[in-house]
């Protein structure tokens, strides 16, 4: 069995949309208290959920289809010392070092669709082959330091991501990381705000 720390608990205020881990037919792992920040997954399901692709689509005038060669072409960053934190307070995972591209140079490649300057009212989706989402505003990537913050990873501890899918998304700055920690990332969708 691999573990996933996908932080499951409750939603609570601000949380992404969508707080739950899909409809793996493993028990989880309870954490703490109304909290599962752990699943139990086969080698078997987890390649199921597996995706070699990342689209970017939406509100934007370029859509996207990125593999981890076309992401290795773009800024490559090298970020250290990495803790995915559950909801719990928990620490699920360390990464020593790891690879990859800021989401909002993905997000500039692809242009988002703005009728001028002050045109930012976006939502950005990150979504996972199991139906898993984490949420960013505008505002949060390109107006604060959360969008330096906020990477696509295809390399973790000096080895190409496998387990988790080809593509992680991470934000880094986040208090407890582990709710917008999402793998088997398939879909960054960039929408309106009417």
């Amino acid at each position: 069995m691999i573990l996933f720390n996908r932080c499951t608990g409750p939603a609570e205020p601000g949380a992404a949309a969508d707080h739950t881990h899909g409809d793996h037919a493993t028990a989880a792992m309870d954490t703490a208290k109304g909290h599962v920040c752990t699943t139990p997954v086969s080698a078997e399901d987890s390649a199921k959920y597996t995706s070699k692709l990342l689209a970017v689509s939406g509100d934007v005038e370029f859509p996207l289809t990125l593999t981890v060669d076309s992401l290795k072409r773009m800024n490559v960053a090298t970020i250290e010392d990495f803790t995915v934190v559950c909801q719990s307070g928990a620490n699920m995972k360390q990464d020593s070092t790891a690879k990859g591209v800021l989401l909002r140079d993905i997000l500039e490649k692809a242009r988002i669709k703005q009728s001028g300057h002050k045109d930012r009212n976006f939502y950005i989706v990150a979504r996972a082959t199991d139906g898993y989402k984490a949420t960013f505003s505008w505002a949060e990537l390109f107006n604060n330091p959360t969008g330096d913050n906020v990477y696509v990873l295809f390399e973790e501890n000096g080895r190409p991501i496998v387990a988790q899918g080809d593509m992680i998304l991470i934000c880094r700055n986040d208090i407890k990381t582990g709710p917008r920690h999402v793998y088997w990332l398939n879909a960054i969708e960039v929408h309106r705000v009417d």
